[in-house]
């Protein structure tokens, strides 16, 4: 017996993470978890940048290799001097 999601049903919105996880969005822009307003989770760039806002039904959690490209790219910014 397999459990489907019914759409008559009230859904429970998914718990915000901790400040700093990795988040993924529905476009796969890997982002970090900022915080929580007005029901929209707000994610920033690991390079920095601005923050833009996800319904936290259309984010997950990175991936091992999301987490290590994002991470990589953190350091090369770093590298290279940029402000984060």
């Amino acid at each position: 017996m397999s459990v489907k999601n019914d759409p008559n049903q009230p859904q429970i919105p998914p718990h915000a993470p901790p400040t700093g996880t990795l988040m993924v969005d529905a476009d796969e822009q890997v982002g970090e978890f900022r915080g929580e307003l007005g029901g929209l989770w707000y994610l920033r760039a690991v390079t920095g940048g601005r923050e833009w806002t996800v319904a936290p039904a259309d984010a997950h959690p990175a991936s091992p290799a999301q987490r290590l490209r994002a991470e990589t790219a953190r350091a090369n910014a770093r590298s290279r001097g940029e402000v984060l």
